[in-house]
């Protein structure tokens, strides 16, 4: 990993330092912290890459995007590149001790597979916690990795290795997807889920020009009702409120990670007027910019 960024968050970029040949790079989180000077393990960090922990023992708590997400025996956590994290921590602030293998991977070495594809596009959950049949499962595949991973400091075993681990990931990747599928939607996929999918992507390209569902809608070639029945049988939210949580997000993100002046985040996301943005995003979370940007101090 390759450190740099602003004053309070760290921009992470992969660099695998075993220097193997491979989009993929297996560890634990002991070690993730010994890398870590301490004053960089505490503050907030931006990876441009994948994360998948699996937590075998202690406890401790995450932050991913300012939720709080519980650190426990059994729970799996997945960050998407663009995410805002905190390592999990102990109440005082220090990285928590855990018993935890991480997996870290670039956007382009899973294969590609239909089935993994909403998983990689980063608008499932982030955290679930395990059932012991489904913690085992987890566990076996990550130390089935971790045995490639090993392997391929064999030079003449690199190449099939390499191979074997991109299928490997593959399986794990489609068991986080029907982890997705079970949590949300217990007997298939909602009507509209590809027209959401879609939505979302086009969202993530354009949420700083546009809050306007017609706008979407036109783009993908749907109605605002269907574009609107759709977002709504995925999350239960509508086609607006999603947008309107990713500026408030993109928003919360500037806030506390720059020290951009408030009204010139407002612009940056599409507000001309400074007290137009004070009211959307006392709206949205329930405090002003200011009062919110003071908190995370």
């Amino acid at each position: 990993m390759v450190e740099s960024g602003q004053r309070d968050v760290i921009d992470i970029a992969y660099d695998n330092p075993d220097r193997l040949p491979s989009g993929l790079e297996v560890l634990t989180f002991s070690t993730l912290k010994s890398r870590l000077r301490s004053s960089v393990a505490r503050r907030p960090s931006r990876l441009d890459f994948h994360q998948v922990m699996l937590v075998r023992g202690g406890k401790g708590t995450a932050m991913v995007d300012f939720v709080a997400h519980p650190c426990t025996p059994g729970t799996l956590l997945h960050l998407r590149p663009g995410q805002v994290q905190r390592l999990p921590s102990d109440p005082s602030g220090r990285p928590a001790d855990l018993d935890a293998v991480l997996l870290l991977f670039t956007a382009d070495f899973p294969p590609p597979l239909p089935a993994t594809r909403e998983v990689l596009d980063g608008f499932g959950p982030v955290a679930w916690q395990l059932a012991p049949t489904e913690f085992d499962a987890f566990d076996r595949a990550a130390m089935e990795l971790a045995e490639e991973y090993r392997a391929l400091r064999d030079d003449q075993l690199s190449e099939l290795t390499g191979a074997l681990m991109r299928q490997l990931l593959g399986a794990l990747l489609i068991r986080l997807a029907r982890l997705a599928v079970h949590g949300e939607h217990p007997a298939t996929r909602p009507p509209g889920a590809d027209i959401h999918l879609a939505f979302r992507r086009e969202l993530e390209r354009s949420f700083a020009t546009t809050r306007s569902v017609e706008d979407y809608a036109a783009r993908l070639g749907y109605s605002p009702r269907t574009l609107t029945r759709a977002c709504l049988a995925a999350t239960g939210r509508s086609a607006k409120q999603l947008a309107d949580a990713r500026v408030a997000l993109q928003a919360q993100r500037l806030l506390a990670h720059t020290e951009l002046p408030v009204a010139a985040i407002g612009r940056a996301l599409g507000f001309t007027e400074a007290t137009n943005f004070g009211k959307f995003f006392a709206r949205e979370t329930g405090r002003t910019p200011g009062e919110f940007r003071r908190a995370q101090r």
